[in-house]
């Protein structure tokens, strides 16, 4: 007499989304997207590496555990020197936060006979007046600043834990275990959903983020010294671009907002040119995301904006970022379903 199973397939698949749901909102409320996105990453970049090589013999799992163990620590590596590479090159440039706010402050000095009247008037004298009014402002807001320094510290221990916890994962698939309960099959195949998004949006954002910072460079590098105008932090700027284009829309703000500021150091008129191009070019992001990832996804930009809007208005910049992974991974198990 056959015993029948305790959970069906479609009530395990069921449980197994809930969990999945329920796991990613808590990401979302308590701060935890970094870990997540840190996870997915290194988890789908051993996936793309170790799929690369192929495996024979009796010795098969043993060689692809050792190969998957040796990619994952490789690819963590990489990044975490990515990162400190990216830090040195913007203190090469002279482009640390003391520097900039320095550099801000002649800015404003400098330029204020070259502003219209009704900007000038805001503008202070001189650059002692401005770095004054900074480091008013830096006093006035410490606590803020200090919670803002604990925070970015926190998110990059997140970011370090979800690529040590992505790589584990990693392994634990290579070992190939198939006596896995049927909930335990439902809930590997969730995981394996996201990650898939995951890869198709990454993938689509770098793609984004490549186009704007080419066109920023052209502009930068090319079109301005074309007429003789020299923009200072022009290497820090175009590696500003890149990094703050991997952030869908907010970054390209960020970006843009210091190469307009950066441009007043040549004049208001280079300052509005800069702004100009800005406006026709980067502020597109928002359709190119949607376009492009969209097409990634099979996606409709109007539903991408939509819930870039709604994610950004529940959950703020972090709902932003997860907006376009969560959505496509939702739409991946409604597709699944036969529901869209």
């Amino acid at each position: 007499m056959s015993v029948r199973p305790a959970l069906t397939e479609k009530q395990a698949r069921t449980i197994a989304i809930a969990a999945m749901v329920a796991g990613l909102w808590v990401c979302l409320e308590y701060g935890l997207i970094a870990a997540l996105l840190g996870g997915l990453l290194v988890h789908e970049l051993v996936h793309v590496l170790a799929a690369r090589i192929a495996y024979s013999g009796s010795g098969a799992t043993g060689a692809r555990l050792v190969s998957v163990a040796l990619i994952a620590t490789v690819v963590i590596g990489v990044l975490v020197a990515a990162g400190f590479g990216a830090a040195a090159l913007l203190r090469s440039e002279g482009a640390s936060p003391a520097a900039l706010l320095a550099r801000l402050a002649d800015i404003l000095a400098t330029s204020r006979g070259s502003l219209p009247d009704w900007i000038g008037q805001y503008v202070p004298e001189d650059a002692d007046t401005v770095r004054a009014l900074i480091v008013d402002w830096l006093r006035g807001h410490a606590a803020e600043l200090q919670h803002a320094g604990h925070t970015f510290s926190i998110t990059l221990l997140h970011v370090l834990l979800g690529m040590v916890i992505g790589a584990i994962i990693c392994f634990r698939e290579a070992r190939g275990r198939h006596d896995k309960s049927l909930l335990m099959r439902e809930a590997s195949a969730r995981v394996l959903t996201l990650a898939h998004a995951f890869r198709n949006v990454v993938f689509a954002q770098v793609k984004i983020s490549a186009i704007n910072t080419v066109l920023t460079a052209i502009y930068l590098a090319g079109v301005l010294p074309l007429f003789g105008i020299e923009l200072p932090f022009t290497k820090a700027l175009i590696a500003l671009c890149f990094v703050g284009g991997l952030l869908p829309v907010f970054g390209n703000l960020i970006s843009n907002t210091a190469i307009v500021i950066v441009s007043l150091s040549q004049g208001f008129p280079v300052a509005v040119a800069s702004f100009v191009f800005l406006i026709v070019i980067h502020k597109l992001e928002y359709f190119l995301n949607a376009r492009i990832v969209g097409g990634h996804i099979n996606a409709s930009a109007w539903e991408l904006l939509c819930a870039m809007l709604a994610f950004e208005a529940a959950f703020g910049v972090p709902g932003l970022v997860a907006a376009p992974i969560f959505y496509a991974y939702g739409k991946a198990e409604l597709r699944e379903l036969g529901l869209v």
